[in-house]
């Protein structure tokens, strides 16, 4: 164990983990308590359409993956506010569109690229040192103010209507909420792809909401969960010769159901405090 824990890589892939698992978890609170969930899955394919119209014109591929989820989880937001379409109708149109757009992008390439599937699949095993400090970086960023407005975004999931009334300014928090979305989305496609991270923004929100009725300990129970699953997930798939998005994921699942089963809470929605 302590052999193969020197290596380069394999240091850099589970820096990775800790940082796409804790920030997954803890924006995945506020999307699970607001009932944005199907709107990662959105952004994610959005992400990797952005991804792969990079690698077709040979630019950078963070910051075109970055312009396609940003813009479509605001247009999806825009969308909702001002009640032209309900939240899981616009989820399903960008959903398709933007997949179509990957394909598309994909079948345009004159040679296969196997770079861009990794984005798709996930490849956390060959981070680099760049892409690492990039999610570090836009870690950061999403953790910092998530802990600056974590009191506005708890009462804007909760009820966005109250919060306005109460002289929050919940249209921009609402925004906001989902620009952090994209670019959590966007941290953890290298390391999960997009086709999974949907899951790891989901379920270790998910399992913490089933152990505690605490706001406080939901983040720091959904945190723990994140991370813990992320770098099991790695050293499994490193020990094992595994798929490590898989891997993480089905952990994640697996300790979701365990939680379900020795769950505290007696009612079908208990009320968070």
């Amino acid at each position: 164990m302590v052999d193969f824990l020197t290596l380069g890589f394999l240091q850099r892939s589970l820096m990775a983990a800790v940082l796409t698992g804790g920030v997954c978890a803890a924006i995945g609170v506020f999307v699970v308590l607001r009932g944005l969930a199907f709107i990662g899955a959105g952004t994610a394919h959005a992400a990797f359409a952005g991804v792969a119209l990079a690698y077709l014109l040979g630019g950078p591929p963070m910051p075109f993956a970055i312009a396609f989820g940003l813009g479509t989880a605001w247009i999806t937001g825009l969308l909702e506010e001002r009640g032209r379409m309900k939240l899981d109708v616009s989820i399903g149109i960008s959903y398709t569109a933007t997949m179509a757009l990957a394909i598309l992008f994909i079948g345009l390439m004159k040679t296969y690229n196997a770079e861009v599937y990794g984005y798709l699949f996930g490849s956390i095993l060959s981070v680099t040192a760049d892409e690492l400090k990039l999610t570090a970086g836009l870690a950061a960023v999403v953790i910092g103010l998530l802990a600056l407005f974590a009191k506005e975004f708890f009462f804007l999931a909760f009820d966005q209507e109250m919060a306005e009334a109460s002289g929050v300014p919940a249209r921009r928090f609402f925004f906001l909420l989902l620009t952090l979305v994209a670019l959590t989305i966007v941290v953890s496609l290298k390391t999960v792809g997009a086709i999974l991270v949907f899951a790891l923004l989901l379920i270790p929100a998910a399992t913490a909401y089933q152990l505690t009725s605490s706001l406080h300990r939901m983040m720091a129970y959904s945190v723990a969960i994140g991370v813990l699953v992320s770098v099991a997930g790695v050293l499994l798939s490193f020990q094992f010769d595994l798929p490590t998005g898989p891997a993480i994921v089905l952990l994640a699942t697996g300790v979701f159901f365990v939680a379900v089963a020795l769950s505290p809470k007696r009612a079908p929605k208990p009320a968070l405090s």
